[in-house]
């Protein structure tokens, strides 16, 4: 059974899944039986899983979608998807997509940057979990916020995090999320010029044919969220409620950014 294109699908971000994550991601942390008990209540309802690279190609080509399609995001790469999250998607026949920090990686190495907030993966899970058939994109190289940085900066950012996936993983990486959600023109703009045909934002709506292609928007799992309210969230039952702190959070975190990039830009000028 398909449903037209013209549906919306919800897209929902976690972070980790982890019975003790460090506190610093509690709240987006999802503890492993009640992320076993979400991913059984998709497939008490009929849910088929897909990546956020098929959803947005189904969505902005016109193709057919599955009933009721959902996609998994996974941001960070905290080494928790490998040992909890993979078993849990594996044993539900069910895929999803992994954003990495390439600098936080536990074996970075030399090209180790920025400052993760609980363990992460290594390259060798990062591979592993590309050959369990979850899509890896990326999700910059040290998580800065995007929007805060010079172009330059900007650049080797969104550069640095897809080639070095790319030169692991031996295959194009187009995929991309903005650390923490946040983006600009400019971001999405830098984005497609260094190569990926999709980004994913946060916004708390539900995707559709009309989303940005460099903004799709996602829905957030916390670790408040039990199994009535993440039923609610998938099938996009009174969103706009559901997510009003959220929204009314982004609107003054998004205000407050674009006076620092004015305040820089005044300094600059002046």
């Amino acid at each position: 059974m398909t449903a037209p294109t013209t549906t919306t699908v919800p897209i929902l971000m976690y972070h980790s899944v982890a019975a003790t994550p460090d506190p610093r991601v509690l709240d987006l942390s999802v503890h492993p039986d009640r992320f076993d008990d979400q991913l059984d209540a998709l497939a008490e309802a009929g849910y088929t899983t897909m990546t956020f690279s098929a959803v947005r190609a189904a969505l902005a080509g016109g193709q057919e979608l599955p009933a009721r399609p959902v996609v998994l995001t996974f941001d960070d790469g905290y080494a928790d998807f490998h040992r909890e999250a993979l078993p849990r998607l594996v044993d539900h026949g069910a895929t999803a997509t992994l954003f990495v920090t390439t600098g936080w990686l536990a074996d970075a190495g030399r090209h180790a940057s920025g400052r993760p907030l609980d363990d992460t993966l290594t390259w060798e899970q990062v591979g592993d979990v590309d050959a369990a058939g979850i899509e890896i994109g990326a999700h910059s190289h040290s998580h800065p916020q995007l929007d805060q940085l010079p172009d330059q900066l900007l650049d080797e950012e969104l550069a640095t995090s897809r080639l070095l996936l790319e030169d692991r993983l031996g295959h194009r990486v187009t995929s991309l999320a903005y650390p923490y959600g946040y983006s600009s023109r400019r971001v999405r703009r830098a984005a497609e010029a260094a190569g990926y045909e999709r980004a994913a934002a946060v916004a708390n709506v539900a995707a559709g044919p009309g989303s940005d292609a460099y903004a799709v928007p996602r829905l957030t799992v916390r670790r408040s969220t039990d199994t009535d309210r993440f039923r609610r969230i998938v099938g996009q039952q009174d969103l706009a409620s559901l997510f009003l702190r959220e929204r009314v959070l982004t609107a003054g975190f998004a205000a407050v950014r674009r006076s620092r990039v004015a305040a820089r830009t005044w300094c600059r000028l002046g």
